[in-house]
């Protein structure tokens, strides 16, 4: 069946006009349902006298023998009187449209509407007294407000109403929040009462009606950046207290997260992937719930000591983690603290300051890496000091150097093990024993003095530094390795460092030079001397080789020089693992509640009056746009019919000639006329014109 033409000419007013009337008629009615003063019959906003006279000239009408009242009206008068006859629900009622009894009303509505009317339990709001008691705490006003939110941490606050019943619930899990949020962020409280602080906090729809989207309470928080009353964070998920703090450490105070891992994954995704000179921390959890925001605090800011993650414990793998780690249930903790360290494991629960006294015992390896950041702190840098102080001439650096592999790991346990056993006879000496060796005792008193550093290299970054100190080319211990390099092995040196007080003050004097002094080439290096060891893989001997190269250092003259040691290379921080959390969405940030969040202002514009008269105007408008165009006669005009009699009479465009030197043949002079303004090329027949 055809379209008629009237029709198709005029589809966009009749679309427009259609849509109008449907909005005006169907969408805007349902949008605006009757107000409760609309169920007693009275003007909005009207006083709780004016309430009362209105209830009761209904409530006379019920006990009359003429009533046609239903239950379901008398039970909707009934409530819409006890709201408005309290003082809390009204003030919430007539400021922002909160009406949070609805499920008592629709419950009452279904269990008496086959009723007579008498028969209904009265009140209906029986239980909206037992809310209206303040149970709040650190509830701000606008003055106090202010300053909480200049302070410096985040701040997570809680709009709420005393006669709220879900408010009333909620201030378990409120509490709850907060205590597992101390010390990441403050929280505070605001009461709906103070109309200018929670208007500032509620949405506003077209008509600047302040109004709770999702009722109350309403949570919003503070970043730590935040310093305007403006710039806070609405939170859009679900009452839970996993959910909120969860939203709070990941989007308000951009935490990281620290991940699970199962007994198939803890090893090459976590283990493996890990920075070499990283402490691994291990959680375990019977309960499988997010890691705590202190916990999470931690892992940033211990980031470059440690790496963090979270084990599932479940009771059929426990002889696995009792076998590898040492870990009798969960609860509990453990530090992976080198390669061949024996594993660190403590049971329980634990505050943020016990956590974070064990972090700071257990944040670095047992033989920590060269790197960077670490060669001043460690003392194994020629422009520092010894970890003894400044005021120590000479002191000592053992170093085993080597590529990334199974073979420097096996080195790397044996240097650590001989770390412990000069420990241990540090320890025995100041005790006492005389059982101590006399052998390994230099090695043992400058390690108890801080003047000894064990460490180890990463040869295949550090390639000029490593090759500097063993001279050599890039092969063995450092560089790159190559396919088949069969000299992939590490090498244990020591280096000895000496500063010379009165060598320095004069070469200091000397410097007079702005540029040198700039760029700070008045700082000397100590003398460095370095030797290298070829002796057996045996702690005893490796601890005698370093006590007998400490005591001819200490006690010979030995000449002082220095050179200009190659910078170490800055190596990657390794926080791939805190970028690729932050990819984990909380809260309010999934596809689907952004979809939702779509859709909800979808709805907030068919709440608008507007709508409708703007579609009926626009479907007016084109209706005279159109209907004027077509009213309007085509006329032909001389000028019209001139381009068309051109266009017949316009000249052939000429074929170009096939001919030599574009001389035009007998066949096309004849079928093609010659152009008024064409100029025939003459010919010479000498070249040289």
């Amino acid at each position: 069946m055809a379209i008629p033409a009237e029709v198709r000419r005029y589809w966009l007013p009749i679309l427009l006009f259609a849509a109008g009337f449907l909005f005006q008629l169907l969408v805007l009615p349902h949008s605006f349902p009757p107000s409760h003063y609309d169920v007693l019959g009275v003007e909005r906003f009207a006083p709780v006298e004016t309430v009362v006279e209105a209830y009761e000239l209904l409530s006379k009408e019920w006990l009359a023998e003429t009533n046609q009242q239903s239950t379901v009206d008398i039970i909707k008068i009934q409530y819409a009187y006890e709201l408005l006859t309290n003082p809390i629900l009204k003030r919430d009622y007539d400021l922002f449209g909160l009406d949070q009894h609805t499920d008592i009303l629709e419950r009452v509505k279904e269990q008496y509407q086959k009723e007579h009317f008498l028969k209904i339990d009265l009140p209906l709001l029986k239980d909206s007294s037992d809310h209206s008691t303040d149970y709040a705490f650190n509830v701000l006003t606008y003055e106090s407000f202010i300053h909480a939110i200049s302070e410096e941490h985040p701040l997570l606050i809680m709009v709420y109403s005393k006669g709220s019943p879900r408010c009333a619930k909620f201030i378990e899990y409120w509490k709850q929040i907060g205590i597992r949020l101390d010390g990441v962020a403050n929280t505070a409280m605001v009461e709906l009462g103070d109309v200018q602080l929670a208007g500032h906090f509620a949405d506003k729809r077209f008509s600047k009606q302040p109004f709770f989207r999702n009722g109350l309470p309403t949570l919003v928080a503070y970043p730590t950046d935040c310093r305007r009353p403006s710039c806070y964070m609405r939170y859009p998920g679900e009452l839970y207290v996993d959910s909120v703090v969860d939203w709070v450490a990941t989007s308000v105070v951009v935490l990281p997260r620290i991940l699970y891992y199962s007994k198939e994954t803890l090893g090459p995704q976590f283990i493996g992937k890990s920075a070499h000179h990283k402490v691994k921390v291990i959680f375990f959890s019977s309960t499988g719930e997010r890691a705590a925001p202190f916990l999470r605090q931690a892992a940033q800011e211990y980031s470059t000591y440690a790496s963090f993650a979270f084990v599932l414990w479940k009771e059929d793998e426990s002889q696995i983690w009792w076998n590898s780690l040492g870990v009798e249930s969960a609860p509990s903790l453990v530090f992976l603290k080198g390669a061949g360290a024996k594993p660190v494991v403590y049971h329980g629960t634990f505050t943020k300051s016990e956590f974070t006294k064990i972090m700071e015992e257990h944040k670095h390896q047992e033989l920590r890496q060269l790197r960077s950041d670490t060669s001043l702190e460690l003392g194994c840098d020629a422009r520092g000091h010894s970890r003894a102080g400044n005021d120590m001439m000479v002191w000592y650096c053992v170093v085993i150097a080597g590529r990334p592999g199974v073979e420097l790991s096996k080195r790397r346990q044996i240097l650590r093990k001989a770390q412990d056993q000069l420990f241990s006879d540090a320890d025995s000496s100041t005790a006492g024993d005389v059982d101590n060796s006399v052998e390994v005792s230099s090695a043992a008193t400058a390690l108890k003095d801080d003047r000894l550093t064990f460490v180890w290299l990463d040869g295949e970054v550090q390639k000029k530094f490593c090759a500097f100190y063993l001279a050599n080319d890039y092969s063995g211990a450092c560089g790159p390795g190559g396919f088949g390099d069969e000299n992939d092995k590490s090498e244990l040196f020591i280096i000895r460092f000496q500063r010379n007080a009165t060598y320095e003050a004069l070469k200091a004097g000397k410097t007079n030079n702005l540029i040198e002094t700039l760029q700070g080439h008045h700082t000397t290096d100590a003398s460095q001397l370095v030797a290298r060891y070829n002796g057996p893989d045996e702690i005893q001997e490796i601890n005698k080789w370093i006590s007998q190269i400490i005591k001819d250092g200490d006690t010979r003259e030995i000449p002082y020089f220095t050179s200009k040691v190659p910078d170490l290379v800055p190596e990657e921080t390794s926080k791939e693992w805190l970028r690729s959390t932050k990819s984990i969405r909380s809260a309010g940030n999934s596809l689907k509640e952004r979809i939702q969040n779509s859709g909800i202002h979808f709805r907030d514009y068919l709440t608008d009056p507007r709508i409708g008269p703007a579609l009926l105007m626009s479907g007016c408008i084109s209706l005279g746009i159109i209907w004027l165009k077509n009213s309007q006669p085509t006329r032909t005009t001389p000028q019209d019919e001139a381009p068309s009699k051109d266009k017949k009479a316009k000249r052939r465009r000429p074929k170009l000639s096939t001919s030599l030197f574009g001389q035009p043949t007998e066949t096309e002079c004849t079928t093609e006329p010659e152009p008024r303004d064409a100029r025939q090329w003459e010919m010479t027949d000498s070249d040289s014109d």
